[in-house]
């Protein structure tokens, strides 16, 4: 039936974005978006699509945060062409990457191109709008000082949702009077917010693009934290990364604080397996 709703949904596409759609195929888009890759008559496109109901905004942010990293010109972004919903589906078309063979130096271009979009900053902690990690909502609400942001904006609203979903973390005063400490001051840093390693692809040119952010002007720790949660970024990533914007004095011993925000996700998500892991960084800290 989806399928069937979406199929409408692109051919309607038609009328409104000015474009034939030749023909269509499915893409590989994870557990919360259905992709598919256009053949038009202005060339190739992608477009993902949900359930406006369900997700409601999601591809309105994602289409925010994409046009942001793109204008920092740090990383190849694609352009996005239209967000919108219809007859009760959301939709996000965009430009269609082709990818490449990887250039023998992509390792240090992808480091230095990091700091240089790490390099943006915004007067205040936060961004324009809330937007979405994976499937749950994130909250950009600004604030001024690093540490405040991460707890109330980050760490927060996902304790209370592991409340809900029956997994007690006990009294957590203590841990966060010690993350006020931990954290160092810095200006706020443009993030990708959701950098693993499924969310980048090699370019035609040889060259890193990012995709599926979850942008913020946030504590730039954070990124180089969830390229170490999950792999698939080698250690001259983070060489070439400290050589070209230096990182605050203990900055690996802060790795476990940050990646506790992206465990709790993936805790309220997919559930109990993630605890431990949660349950032990927060010990460490409190």
């Amino acid at each position: 039936m989806s399928v069937q709703r979406d199929e409408q949904l692109i051919y309607d596409l038609e009328n409104s974005l000015g474009f034939k759609v030749k023909s269509f195929s499915s893409l590989a888009g994870g557990s919360i978006n259905r992709v598919y890759l256009l053949n038009t008559s202005e060339g190739k496109r992608v477009i993902k699509i949900n359930a406006a109901e369900k997700f409601p905004g999601m591809f309105a942010a994602e289409k925010a945060g994409l046009e942001t990293l793109k204008n920092a010109e740090a990383f190849d972004i694609p352009e996005t062409y239209s967000s919108a919903e219809a007859n009760g589906l959301s939709f996000l078309l965009l430009e269609y990457k082709k990818e490449g063979a990887q250039k023998p130096d992509f390792w240090k271009v992808f480091g230095k191109q990091l700091a240089n979009l790490h390099r943006n900053t915004s007067e205040a902690f936060g961004f324009s709008s809330n937007n979405y990690i994976g499937s749950l909502p994130q909250y950009n609400d600004h604030r001024e000082t690093a540490a405040d942001f991460y707890i109330s904006q980050r760490l927060e609203p996902q304790v209370k949702m592991t409340s809900k979903n029956g997994f007690s973390l006990g009294n957590l005063s203590g841990f966060y009077r010690n993350v006020l400490k931990a954290i160092p001051q810095e200006p706020p840093a443009l993030l990708h917010g959701d950098l693993w390693s499924g969310n980048y692809l090699i370019n035609i040119d040889g060259l890193p693009c990012l995709i599926d952010p979850a942008v913020c002007y946030g504590p730039r720790e954070m990124d180089l934290a969830m390229m170490k949660l999950f792999g698939g970024f080698p250690g001259e990533v983070f060489e070439e990364y400290e050589a070209n914007f230096p990182l605050q004095p203990e900055w690996q011993e802060r790795i476990g604080l940050w990646q506790l925000y992206y465990l709790l996700v993936h805790l309220n998500i997919f559930g109990r397996s993630y605890f431990p892991q949660v349950k032990e960084i927060i010990l460490r800290f409190s």
